[in-house]
């Protein structure tokens, strides 16, 4: 098999398994999220939606962005894992402490509701577990060989489910949703730690870990900076509208990202092995970032632009209309997230190059945009009115899709010169899947008018929109849909000799 070829199957490997991942890891989050979504109150996730505000810088200084660039690197050594593992955990401890002792101000900062205090110092004991499991996921990533991964997530999904469930059904509130985040670090921490034949050397190299700042300081920054302009919203909606409309928002948040951070999950983890592969062959990197940019749109425009038109049946079948504000800053976030998902994709291409650098300027024009809307429409996110307590929320989120679409164009300028391709082509991937998926969206929607049914509706939406985009991506002659194809039923008859 030449190299091609057997690249080409590892990456369909890997999109296999991070899809099972995915699908799995989404639909036993979505039973455990419907039930703790019907039993506890909104301002039983405002409590929680504030503690996660700290505990994703914590989380992001404790890797460092120093997986990114194991990934990057080629031959990674034993004592380059060794090392980054124990300054992971050595982060992670002294994070804690700190955050522990912080807890008052952290409570302080949301309407100094003294419930944050416990709540947030048990919390933030996830951060100093998942920190055990950041080198051994990685070396996985590394390898192409995502299954145990794709096990642990539903194994660990399935038992702190039953957890998370079991506390919210007895009365336990918010306290709920804390334990079931902590039983779920550990227990995919643990089969990891187990299955993974790894162990790490009892030795540190400032040397190895100097080595990674290049690529690893910038993807700090970087992430630094996404993580800032991803949580200063709930930041802002709980400290001055109230813990309520944050449970509103953290709410809307958390079912938007199930969707917009699976996709961008399962490309980032399989496609930049691929790309570090063909760093040095422009015209196989050129090669690879158009089918990349294809493959992306193939599954994105469809996956959110249906996602937003059955918005509203999905609420009001999962949660009834106990959260019907949500509704609308649901679909808000989606339509932000397909450039979340787009520019992910972009840094990919430049992380591969080794040009981390350049991804942390992206990431400054990104949030520079955000900034400018976060000024323009904070002085509404207080704004109510006697049928919407979101109103102010919603032109919050506005600004932010504008301030998305700004970034989009300025990283897909930079990016599409770096990958050997002109900008044109970079939007000529994209056009097709966007117009098929804006023209099958208004018969979706209109089959609402008739049907009242929240379950007869999203079947006939599913129905509609699903043999629609297949049908005209057949008679378009698709490339990306015929490899597909191609490969699943490879994979079936493989499967049944």
């Amino acid at each position: 098999m030449s190299d091609t070829s057997d690249l080409k199957l590892r990456t369909a490997r890997t999109i296999k398994w991070n899809v099972i991942d995915r699908i799995s890891s989404q639909v036993l989050y979505a039973v455990t999220g419907i039930v703790l979504a019907r039993v506890l109150s909104q301002e039983d996730f405002g409590l929680v939606g504030a503690t996660l505000v700290f505990q994703a810088f914590a989380a992001l200084f404790v890797d460092s962005g120093f997986s990114y660039a194991l990934i990057q690197r080629k031959n990674p050594t034993q004592l380059d894992y060794s090392t980054v593992l124990w300054f992971n955990i050595g982060i992670a401890t002294l994070l804690y402490v700190i955050l522990w002792f912080c807890a008052p101000l952290i409570a302080w900062c949301f309407q100094n509701d003294p419930r944050i205090i416990p709540l947030s110092r048990v919390m933030f004991l996830s951060f100093i577990i998942n920190a055990t499991a950041i080198v051994q996921t990685n070396r996985l990533m590394k390898k192409m060989d995502v299954k145990m991964i794709a096990i642990s997530n539903t194994i660990g999904l399935i038992i702190s489910g039953v957890v998370g469930i079991t506390l919210a059904l007895t009365g336990y509130g918010a306290w709920a949703i804390v334990w079931q985040t902590i039983t779920l670090a550990t227990i995919k921490s643990l089969i990891l730690w187990f299955t993974s034949h790894w162990l790490p050397s009892l030795k540190f190299s400032w040397t190895a870990l100097k080595s990674f700042f290049s690529v690893g300081s910038g993807m700090m920054i970087t992430s630094f900076l996404n993580t800032l302009f991803q949580n200063i919203y709930s930041f802002f909606i709980g400290n001055r509208v109230g813990l309520v409309s944050l449970g509103y928002y953290t709410q809307s948040d958390k079912w938007s990202k199930m969707g917009v951070m699976s996709i961008s999950q399962i490309l980032t983890s399989s496609f930049l092995p691929v790309l570090s592969q063909v760093q040095d062959d422009s015209e196989r990197f050129s090669r690879t970032t158009g089918k990349m940019n294809r493959f992306t749109a193939y599954i994105l425009f469809p996956a959110i632009g249906f996602l937003i038109v059955m918005s509203t049946p999905i609420f009001h079948l999962l949660f009834g209309e106990k959260w019907d504000p949500s509704i609308m800053l649901f679909q808000l976030l989606l339509l932000r997230g397909i450039f979340t998902v787009l520019n992910s994709l972009y840094n990919n291409y430049i992380i591969s190059l080794g040009k981390a650098r350049l991804v942390v300027y992206m990431e400054v024009v990104r949030d520079c945009a955000s900034l400018l809307a976060l000024f323009a429409t904070i002085p509404f996110v207080a704004m109510t009115t006697t049928d919407d307590p979101v109103y102010g929320v919603k032109i919050l989120l506005w600004g932010q899709v504008i301030a998305s679409v700004i970034s989009w164009v300025v990283t897909l300028f930079v990016t599409a010169p770096l990958s050997h391709r002109s900008r044109i082509s970079f939007i000529a991937d994209l056009i097709p899947y966007v117009v098929q998926v804006v023209l099958i969206m208004v018969p979706m929607w209109a089959v609402s008018l008739v049907i009242e049914n929240v379950v007869l509706l999203l079947i006939a939406q599913i129905t509609i929109g699903g043999i629609l985009y297949f049908s005209i991506n057949h008679i378009l002659h698709s490339q990306i849909q015929k490899d597909a194809i191609d490969y699943f039923m490879y994979r079936f008859r493989k499967g049944k000799k």
